[in-house]
């Protein structure tokens, strides 16, 4: 086998490797797989085939690919059977197939024309032979997608005798992107600082494979001087800071972008410090300091806190800086005396942290007047559309975000704070009168160092959310809620309707079922159960309700045939199983199939899910379920595929988490994280900012 020359520094190929729904790149993040012209070729002799009849070395490959970034090779390609390389297309999925004639035809060559569309195969000489690309014209050398795959050689001579030789390869993007820079010209804010933002200096940036919209997340700027070895700063800085220190110098600043494979390259501007306003002389500054609290007083971590400050000129500046795990902030010597400042802090990840349809059953007793929530602050985490009031649209809302339908509230932010100093006129009706989101003082002659705010989590109004790092969510349940479901077989092409009875009476449910060769045509309910309880997405179905109704039926049609009772169950992917009841104590969720020889039950099995929040700054949490009590380990991988992190422990059933500190990753951007047990296994990508 000849050498193969890996590194690709070529410009995508719209046209190979693209058909925009099969081909998926995490790390680019889009349906186009990045490619390189490759050539794989073989030479061979031998004595016998000069002494053959026949004459001539033959020569045939199997080439495996790993088309989907898995590390499995599934897809394989025999230049002896046509069966495997169908035109313009592969055998996804086919290496465990027999013969390799299974898997599911994908085109690589999405080009319209026919004749111009490309299929694997061999080209041969006396004593050599290589892969090519043929169509009806002509021939070219393999566009090979990125990934780690494997050549097999046969090489068989006119007396029978074969050799075999085999090279595992990896195409992988060699070329670092393209960024351009300017430089900046400043003067000192209040207190003699300033901060300059990535995208300040950042004026373009391009790759060979990598989108821009992905390429754009991998910006940082950093001062050269914190960089003698010009090193990419994996925490991605996003922001340098000028002091009177730097006055009348021309500060170097690297501005950095990294691509998908990880190679990253910068350009160099200039700050060009100044102090023309004096900021320089105005060294008496004021501390501002505080706390972000929920109403039971849990620290609320990582939300920006934003400093606005105005000097006595009327010169402004703003800084920002991120609460810790016990909420608190501290902007050290910041406000220059008899300057003015506004504080304002702002959260908005995660939205369904502490929010589920328990808090729309407490909502809903609210409206109608059965259980007032008790607090202003409650309240105020009702409103979903930040109306100023309290109605069934809050409720509406809430539940398209319980059920994956909306990733956010569109008219409104996770996270509301409120001056904690702030008095209601009304407790009962907080939205009376305007209550103040930001603390402003004028004339600041002294240290402000108890400038605290209540956090309230939108949608959570029975203080259920993790405010922080140092919480942990309790995820005891009492009891099963079941539901009754008759079990059958099914034909494909078969359309037939199905009834799920909750086995008693509750508060209210929410769940995902997944489904598996099955297609919803449509759903009814009982009682105050409508259409809008419930999602309908790609092999899922997403239900909320809250109030007593528990029965209701679902169309589908069959896409294949099997046992019901094996394409159908219940999961937590998108929406929580979980269900509530009368004495207000939270209950798992199953399936409980029955037929004339017995009874199934069905629960959730083996799942991993996303962390929480992502991106996320300082620390986020992995979530999986586990069908029973095992050992389970964590494994976070960077882009390149190298074990940065790993933690393992004894679990419980259940649902259980993995605290993730962005000090323990010693890096930023893509990262991938794996849970897996004795029997089990999951992998999810998530995001470290910053």
């Amino acid at each position: 086998c000849q050498d193969i020359d890996t590194c690709d520094y070529s410009t995508n190929n719209v046209r190979y490797w693209n058909d925009g729904l099969n081909w998926w790149d995490n790390g680019t993040m889009q349906h186009d797989l990045c490619e390189k012209e490759t050539e794989i070729a073989v030479t061979a002799d031998d004595f016998c085939d000069t002494l053959s009849p026949t004459g001539g070395l033959r020569f045939r490959y199997l080439l495996f690919l790993d088309l989907d970034g898995d590390g499995i090779m599934e897809t394989v390609v025999s230049s002896a059977d046509l069966a495997t390389r169908p035109l313009g297309q592969v055998l996804y999925g086919n290496a465990t197939t027999p013969l390799y004639h299974g898997g599911t035809p994908w085109f690589f060559d999405n080009t319209s024309n026919a004749n111009q569309r490309y299929r694997f195969d061999i080209d041969q000489t006396a004593n050599g032979a290589r892969i090519i690309w043929r169509n009806a014209t002509s021939t070219k050398l393999p566009e090979l997608a990125h990934g780690r795959h494997k050549i097999k050689w046969i090489a068989e001579d006119g007396c029978g005798n074969e050799a075999v030789c085999e090279k595992t390869f990896e195409i992988r993007d060699c070329k670092p992107p393209v960024v351009a820079c300017a430089n900046v010209n400043i003067n000192l804010m209040v207190g003699g600082m300033a901060t300059l933002w990535a995208n300040d200096f950042f004026l373009y940036g391009e790759d060979n494979c990598t989108p821009t919209n992905i390429l754009y997340q991998k910006l940082a700027v950093i001062r050269a001087d914190e960089n003698p070895g010009n090193a990419f700063p994996a925490d991605l800085p996003q922001s340098i800071i000028v002091t009177c220190a730097d006055q009348g110098t021309q500060i170097p600043v690297q501005i950095w972008l990294q691509d998908a494979a990880g190679n990253a390259d910068f350009c160099i501007a200039y700050v060009d410090v100044q102090d023309n306003l004096e900021g320089c002389e105005n060294a008496a500054n004021a501390t501002v300091a505080g706390t972000l609290e929920t109403e039971t007083l849990q620290g609320v971590e990582d939300a920006a806190v934003e400093l606005v400050i105005t000097n006595a000129t009327g010169q402004q500046g703003v800084i920002t800086q991120f609460s810790d795990n016990t909420g608190a902030f501290n902007f050290t010597a910041a406000v220059p005396f008899a300057g003015n400042y506004t504080l304002t802090p702002t959260k908005d990840d995660n939205p369904l942290n502490g929010v589920t349809t328990y808090d729309l059953v407490l909502i809903s007793k609210h409206i109608l007047g059965l259980v007032p929530l008790n607090t202003p602050y409650k309240m105020i985490a009702a409103d979903a559309n930040r109306s100023g009031s309290i109605t069934t649209f809050d409720i509406v809302e809430f539940r398209k975000l319980i059920l994956g339908i909306y990733t956010h509230l569109p008219n409104n932010t996770s996270w509301r704070f409120v001056d904690q100093d702030f008095v209601f006129a009304d407790p009962a009706n907080p939205f009376q009168f305007p209550f103040p989101e930001n603390i402003s003082a004028q004339n600041v002659l002294s240290d402000h160092l108890a400038d605290d705010f209540v956090g309230l989590k939108v949608g959570d109004v029975n203080n259920t959310v993790i405010a922080n790092s140092l919480l942990a969510a309790d995820e005891r349940t009492s009891a099963t809620l079941l539901f009754d479901v008759e079990d059958r077989m099914v034909k494909a092409g078969e359309v037939f309707s199905v009834s799920f009875k909750g086995a008693e009476r509750v508060q209210g449910y929410q769940f995902t079922m997944n489904l598996n060769g099955l297609e919803v045509m449509d759903i009814s309910g009982t009682g105050d159960i409508k259409t809008s309880n419930f999602a309908v997405f790609e092999g899922a179905v997403t239900t909320s309700v809250d109030g007593p109704d528990n029965e209701f039926t679902v169309t589908f049609r069959a896409k294949k045939a099997g046992q019901l009772s094996a394409m159908l169950g219940v999961s937590s992917r998108i929406t929580k199983a979980e269900a509530y009841s009368l004495d207000n104590e939270r209950l798992d969720v199953a399936f409980r199939f029955r037929s004339a020889t017995g009874t199934t039950t069905v629960g959730i099995g083996f799942e991993v899910y996303q962390n929480q929040p992502n991106p996320f700054v300082n620390k986020t949490f992995i979530g999986f379920h586990l069908p029973e009590a095992t050992e389970a380990t964590l494994n976070v991988f960077d882009e390149t595929g190298r074990v940065i992190f790993s933690q393992n422990g004894s679990f419980t059933k259940g649902y259980n988490t993995f605290a993730l500190d962005k000090q323990l990753l010693n890096t930023a951007g893509m990262l991938y994280y794996t849970v897996e047990t004795s029997t089990d296994r999951a992998t999810k990508k998530m995001i470290q900012s910053r």
